[in-house]
């Protein structure tokens, strides 16, 4: 079993007086410090021949003298080097194992790979390390696109396999699938758990939102807490470890909403009560007048069906059976308004 744990004190004496307790502890329990594997280091400075600055978990902890800063240097984490090699190398064996695979194989392959790589170390400082790593990996494709197709050029290797998508150029792609960039992955910083904070202090409501889950709570509440950032989505405030939560579907069921998280909010329960009442509000549709049999409505006049036809909103006339006849204008009062009859005399 292996156990990795760094102490960090700023006086020297108490670092070698913590490494002798561990080791008398250990030895209690039948473990012992690997030699080759401890060592003491400055973070800022050397320190018996160890470079400044340390590695713990793929990161590399390092102190940079900096003359605009109070105390005269900055503490900068970033992917150690050791750890950028291993994820280059991993990237390379995937690109020589599928040298004659389609591109939608190659760019299913990479894909998680890279993206799984960046978020570990998108809390840090890692955007220059990004780009890095993305130019290396540009450079291996090309030769691997390359080496497909010796005998053309490289103008029609780059339409092939680089094609520009929107605003983008030179990524590879197949019109469908494209390969994500280590760069695409946006630097979110790490925020430090307050003070006063324990897992164990019943608060479910913080550590819900930050870490999207808590013994006890469903998955699906967890989520929509770290989503919406412990707040409620009607009246923005923060939730309290007794506040009554509820989960909510933002378009209702009733109406077409579907169950999915897309749909799905965390409210107060007043507040849930609030946006339910006005989900079932209705408005009574007014109740048009019923009209006299045979007559109807045309452009905001009660028109007589008897003896014309209506086409296309317009009133046309409808021709006498007998020559003679002639098509005369009577008019009659109904309903506080003019009705207009269009009759055949004889």
């Amino acid at each position: 079993m292996s156990l990795d744990f760094v102490i960090l004190h700023e006086d020297i004496k108490v670092v070698l007086k913590a490494k002798a307790v561990i080791q008398e502890w250990l030895n209690q329990v039948g473990l012992e410090l690997k030699l080759e594997l401890t060592k003491i280091v400055h973070t800022l400075e050397e320190y018996e021949g160890n470079k400044p600055g340390f590695d713990f978990l793929g990161f590399n902890v390092r102190q940079y003298e900096a003359k605009s800063t109070k105390q005269g240097f900055k503490t900068l984490i970033k992917p150690s080097p050791k750890s950028i090699k291993t994820h280059y190398r991993e990237l390379a064996v995937i690109c020589d194992k599928y040298k004659t695979a389609p591109t939608q194989v190659l760019i299913t392959k990479l894909n998680p790979v890279i993206i799984g790589w960046a978020k570990y170390f998108s809390t840090q400082v890692s955007k220059e390390v990004f780009s890095k790593i993305d130019s290396l990996l540009w450079k291996r494709l090309w030769r691997w696109a390359s080496r497909r197709h010796p005998n053309k050029s490289a103008k029609w290797v780059r339409q092939k396999y680089f094609p520009s998508i929107g605003t983008r150029n030179w990524v590879l792609n197949d019109g469908e699938y494209i390969l994500n960039l280590h760069s695409d992955v946006p630097i979110v910083r790490h925020i430090k758990v307050k003070g006063n904070k324990s897992p164990y202090d019943g608060d479910w409501t913080y550590w819900s939102s930050r870490i999207g889950k808590h013994p006890g709570v469903r998955k699906e509440v967890t989520t929509l807490l770290k989503r919406q950032k412990n707040k409620c989505a009607s009246c923005g405030l923060t939730f309290r470890p007794n506040d009554l939560i509820e989960v909510d579907h933002i378009i209702p069921r009733s109406k077409g909403g579907d169950n999915t998280y897309k749909n799905k909010q965390l409210l107060h329960r007043h507040c849930h009560d609030t946006k339910t009442a006005l989900d079932k509000k209705t408005y009574t549709q007014p109740k048009l007048q019923d009209l006299p049999e045979g007559y109807l409505w045309v452009d905001d006049m009660l028109i007589l069906r008897q003896g014309c036809t209506h086409e296309k909103g317009r009133l046309r006339e409808e021709p006498c059976e007998v020559k003679v006849s002639r098509t005369v204008l009577k008019t009659s009062r109904l309903y506080k308004g003019v009705i207009w009859k269009w009759a055949c005399l004889v």
